[in-house]
């Protein structure tokens, strides 16, 4: 398997300029990257060219301080077993070239955005397997502020990094409440889908259980506003929000086959929120005060 990483990079996009005008087809990196030996991790382009792709996914996970460890763990446990799961390896080897690449980014505040597992190619059970095992295995991360622009102009530092051509990139941003430091999201989501980037969301309302258990601050139906009117975009994107803990797992394995298949026919939406008709003023929200 290419690409499973065990390291840790952390980038701080807004300090060092992570715009780019790279453009979503064949993106080429903006600087020059290596390939770790010890880890085989996908850092650059291999020895004469770009890797091809049929889909370049960022997964990007709100780890703030709003989501407690409890609700962490059950986020990372329902990727782990949505890679685990056939289904979605049977929805990767569907694809044209029966391949992509997955890069894991954990994300808080402004600057604090954090690779858990770089750009990792999986086109077999076998390596989506691996890829869930080595993400498995590694420590939870933490930070403060929710700064939804920061994680995506990181992602888009990524993307044109990657060493990857694909036809098709998206960046599934998970997060329990709306974009409070940093940025504004918009001037860096217009950037994104002008380059043809689609973005998911997986907005996160986990019943109030008490400060050990995590909390959920904002109504579901608001949350899912909020992602629908502010976060997501591009070509098929769409948000399933989550509002049951046992339903994570499933929540995620089946926006993955979504997002990877593109068959509309295969879904089968887990406690998912319906788009709402309300008016949601996105630069306000992002005001809000800091979590």
């Amino acid at each position: 398997m290419r690409g499973v990483g065990h390291g840790l990079l952390s980038t701080d996009c807004w300090k060092h300029g992570c715009k780019t005008s790279a453009p979503a087809h064949g993106r080429r990196p903006a600087h020059p990257v290596l390939r770790d030996s010890a880890t085989g991790s996908l850092d650059g382009p291999p020895a004469g060219g770009l890797a091809e792709v049929d889909l370049q996914l960022i997964l990007a996970v709100d780890v703030s301080p709003s989501m407690s460890r409890i609700e962490q763990k059950v986020q990372r446990d329902g990727y782990v077993d949505a890679f685990r799961h056939a289904d979605v390896a049977m929805a990767i080897k569907a694809g044209e070239l029966g391949r992509i690449a997955v890069l894991y980014l954990e994300w808080a505040g402004p600057n604090q955005q954090t690779v858990i597992v770089p750009w990792t190619i999986v086109e077999s059970r076998e390596d989506a397997l691996t890829l869930a095992d080595s993400l498995a295995a590694l420590s939870l991360t933490e930070g403060r502020g929710t700064s939804i622009s920061g994680a995506l102009s990181t992602a888009n530092y990524l993307f044109a990094k990657s060493g990857l051509y694909s036809s098709r990139s998206v960046i599934d941003v998970s997060g329990d409440g709306p974009n409070n430091a940093g940025a504004l999201v918009d001037p860096i989501r217009q950037v994104l889908l002008a380059e043809g980037v689609t973005i998911n969301g997986l907005p996160i309302s986990l019943p109030r259980t008490g400060e050990a258990d995590g909390f959920a601050s904002y109504e579901p139906s608001s949350l899912q506003s909020y992602f629908e009117r502010c976060v997501i975009g591009g070509p098929d994107a769409f948000a399933i929000g989550v509002t049951n803990a046992e339903m994570f797992a499933t929540a995620i394995r089946r926006k993955l086959v979504r997002e990877i298949s593109m068959n509309m026919n295969q879904v089968i939406y887990a406690a998912y929120t319906e788009r709402s008709d309300r008016t949601v003023d996105c630069n306000m929200i992002g005001q809000l005060p800091g979590r």
